[in-house]
């Protein structure tokens, strides 16, 4: 497998991206319980099809470009692949002011680009975008993931407690991390708030990073446009209970849900309808807040 993922990271993207597309194509005819999962999202969102359907190959299109982004040979830049860049000025001087960044990047678009991007771009003048990670549980996924990690521009802390105050110390220093925000956190590590028309059970982690640090918040989101090339935006996200010390952790993840599906309401075409993002929490022994 990882010879394989290596093999197609030369294939060039574009050609990569309409294979992809087919596959997005392929599986939702051949997969009921996906095609299912997927329409019932999408329309608990209030998407008719026309909105929703562009994001049946955009799910293909993502898996296609993953070799790329997690195999090429070290030293490959991904800086030529961005198209553009959306809101660069603000996001600059919020990283000059050494006040901390945190970028709210959920799955929509291409994330991994997104962060690999962000990373290269400001590594020289601001040092590396931290991030959490979750090393893979299948060896052969671990070794291919640990190559996307080890790139200029990223560094990775664990998902614990010493990694999450890792993240603290790095924002209260004046660095910078992205953090999906749309996940699902085990049971005691979130609230209910809605999301998308459904209560989703919501990550706490982010909202009181925000607050707590007062870290300048920016959602972010990378496009995939034609060509196998992408726009990258950074949208400021601040007068909400989000970067307010005083709201409540309710009233923080709301806020937090509702920039998320701003963005989402914007894209619908790139976003993961799949992800069962209305599931029950996990337990977990070790709590990361």
């Amino acid at each position: 497998m990882i010879a394989l993922f290596r093999l197609l990271a030369h294939v060039p993207l574009p050609l990569m991206h309409a294979m992809g597309r087919w596959l997005g194509w392929a599986v939702w005819w051949l997969a009921p319980g996906y095609r299912r999962r997927f329409k019932a999202h999408a329309q608990a969102a209030g998407l008719t099809p026309a909105q929703y359907r562009p994001a049946i190959a955009a799910a293909g299109a993502m898996v296609a470009e993953l070799p790329w982004l997690w195999a090429r040979p070290q030293g490959e830049s991904v800086l030529p692949k961005v198209l553009r860049w959306e809101g660069i000025e603000v996001f600059e001087a919020a990283l000059a002011a050494r006040q901390g960044v945190i970028m709210i990047v959920p799955h929509l678009g291409s994330w991994e680009m997104y962060g690999q991007a962000v990373g290269e771009r400001f590594f020289a003048d601001h040092g590396p975008l931290t991030a959490l990670f979750r090393p893979a549980r299948k060896k052969w996924m671990a070794e291919v993931l640990a190559g996307s990690r080890d790139r200029t521009g990223l560094q990775t802390l664990p998902t614990t407690v010493k990694g999450v105050r890792g993240l603290m110390r790095t924002l209260k220093q004046g660095g910078y991390t992205g953090i999906l925000p749309d996940q699902v956190p085990p049971a005691g590590q979130g609230v209910w708030a809605p999301f998308l028309g459904r209560p989703a059970y919501t990550m706490t982690l982010l909202p009181r990073l925000a607050q707590t640090t007062g870290a300048k918040v920016f959602l972010g989101v990378c496009e995939r446009v034609p060509g196998g090339r992408y726009v990258v935006r950074f949208e400021p996200f601040e007068g909400t209970a989000l970067t307010d010390p005083n709201a409540s952790i309710e009233d923080a993840a709301a806020a937090m849900n509702e920039g998320i599906e701003r963005l989402i309401r914007a894209l619908p075409g790139q976003y993961v309808w799949d992800y069962a993002r209305y599931k029950q929490p996990r337990e977990e022994m070790e709590v990361a807040q």
